[in-house]
């Protein structure tokens, strides 16, 4: 084991160890539906954290008790639980560019330890924390108002990938609870460099009502900087010499921001060792805060850090995001499953699926191993999906009897997120009613039956009857919250960023750069470039003089 805590792991040599494929085969012979049909399923593959308010249900994963065995024996073998601690305790995990992974500590209590090379880092990370908190019900309240006095009534949060997927997806989630509260401010998000996201966002807004934050950890990203430059254009526009009191920045770059009329007051940073993806618990959830007031973002934080200490505290047998993790190595390298499928059925996650493909995709599309060499095996699933029920009259066809198998995850919440308690009602027995149409399918005998029963004609039911059979057997997992707050919102994103740490281990993967997003950057730039050196293919060629 190096000095980042994380050692190259040959999985491809554990696997073979521990038989796992072989327990795939047996598995794969016996059937997903044979498998509910075994004693105490239930109260071995639903797993209730205590605190957490959520329930993950395992029991319609093609799984059993020697099939996880194999599973666990590899994970130890990969030394989970050194690596979680290295993590935990500030070590270089991401070694490729030399820094800890502690977006943890974001979420800490001030009584937490972590700390990065002897430092303590809970006294930075508190006092920005309550300087942005502080700021955002500033702003809700009028204690911070707009250049004529009056009030805040909209904000506009320019940012890209971590720094506007993490905040939209949250601040959509928990728009339930501001309709009910109600919420002084509406939050709008910009990320594409396309200047028509710019314009829909700015579309009959008044400048003198509006706050900009703008979220670029460098204040370079040319994407965000390119609208931020716009947005400002549209502030001066309106407010004049005045413009920069309307402006506010998350970023490590205070010259940068100073340029731009921002005062330091209402510049607020962070750390190298919190990647982008990972940052929406600091000051890049402003937007958050903004939306939905500091009480509901410290919930939020809450709930991440319960199931912070829920992966560190639980045992393999009961660990959250160690079963969330395995069981995608298992679907994903042992039975041949390429995508998974995340049904949120809400519709206030409905940016859920894009928000874990970043996370995940982003982190752990990867097919160098840690000691530089190709990995031969496959890694992380394409990760997609819409809200329940839309899908179901879309892509779900596919899901029941396309040639392919895909992994889905159902989130779903008991309390209703609307005002009708009979839908909410409606909503959740449809998206039981698919994990179960999933898993049991339907076979052609009984479709058969059921047509005969109903006066068919045998031609028309030998005809018809094969298009409207099932196979079943397709695996699932169900997480059931008990309302769509922010404790519960925080717990969820907390276990699938665990989830995404412990799987880059398994894969022999560095999880948390992101080189492969850098390439297209830079070709984009050397565009407007006269001379540019790299080499173009003819077809980019003749589409730049297009251009």
């Amino acid at each position: 084991m190096n000095e980042s805590g994380l050692s190259p792991f040959d999985f491809a040599r554990s696997a073979e160890r521990f038989s796992i494929q072989s327990q795939a085969d047996r598995l794969q012979q016996k059937g997903l539906q044979r498998l509910q049909q075994e004693e105490g399923r239930v109260e071995r593959w639903v797993l209730e954290p205590e605190g957490l308010r959520w329930r993950f249900d395992f029991t319609k994963q093609c799984i059993d008790g020697d099939a996880w065995s194999a599973l666990k024996s590899l994970a130890e073998e990969a030394d989970w639980k050194g690596a979680r601690d290295a993590q935990f305790s500030g070590g270089i995990i991401n070694s490729t560019e030399g820094r800890a992974v502690l977006h943890m500590a974001l979420r800490g209590a001030p009584s937490d330890g972590f700390a990065f090379a002897g430092k303590p880092v809970m006294p930075e990370v508190v006092a920005t924390r309550e300087a942005f908190l502080d700021f955002a019900d500033a702003v809700r309240s009028g204690g911070y108002p707009a250049t004529d006095g009056a009030r805040f009534t909209h904000v506009v949060n320019i940012g890209i990938g971590g720094s506007d997927l993490g905040p939209v997806m949250v601040h959509e989630a928990l728009a339930a609870a501001r309709m009910q509260e109600g919420s002084p401010l509406e939050v709008r998000f910009v990320s594409n460099v396309d200047p028509l996201h710019l314009d829909m966002a700015l579309a009959g807004l008044d400048p003198a009502r509006t706050l900009v934050v703008i979220v670029s950890k460098t204040f370079t990203t040319q994407e965000t900087m390119a609208n931020a430059r716009r947005a400002l254009a549209w502030l001066e526009f309106g407010l004049g010499a005045s413009a920069g009191h309307h402006l506010a920045a998350v970023t490590s770059n205070v010259p940068g921001a100073a340029d731009m009329g921002i005062a330091e007051g209402r510049v607020f940073g962070f750390d190298n060792w919190v990647g982008g993806r990972f940052s929406l618990w600091g000051p890049v959830g402003l937007a958050i805060a903004l939306g939905s007031g500091a009480a509901a973002f410290r919930a939020l934080l809450d709930g991440a850090r319960a199931m912070d200490r829920h992966f560190v505290e639980a045992d393999a047998d009961r660990n959250v995001p160690l079963h969330l993790a395995l069981i995608e190595i298992w679907n994903v390298n042992f039975m041949g499953h390429t995508s998974r499928a995340v049904l949120p059925y809400a519709q206030a996650l409905h940016r859920l699926p894009a928000y874990l493909q970043q996370a995940e995709m982003e982190s752990n599309g990867k097919a160098v191993g840690r000691d530089g060499l190709p990995v031969s095996w496959a890694t992380h699933p394409v990760v997609w999906g819409e809200p329940g029920t839309n899908g179901q009259h879309a892509f779900h066809q596919l899901l029941h009897q396309g040639t392919q198998a895909h992994p889905v995850d159902f989130i779903a919440f008991k309390q209703p997120m609307g005002s009708d308690s009979d839908m909410h009602r409606l909503l959740l027995n449809n998206a039981l009613a698919q994990s179960e149409a999933f898993c049991m399918g339907r076979g052609l005998a009984s479709v058969q039956a059921e047509m005969a029963a109903a006066g068919g004609q045998k031609e028309r039911i030998e005809a018809v009857a094969p298009h409207r059979s099932f196979p079943g057997g397709r695996p699932s997992t169900f997480m059931l919250g008990d309302a769509l707050d922010a404790f519960s919102l925080g717990g969820l994103i907390a276990a699938h960023e665990h989830k995404i740490f412990l799987e880059g281990l398994f894969w022999n993967i560095y999880s948390f750069d992101q080189w492969g997003v850098e390439l297209g950057k830079a070709l984009a730039q050397q565009l407007d470039k006269e001379g540019a050196s790299e080499r173009w293919t003819p077809g980019s060629e003749a589409l730049r003089k297009l251009l």
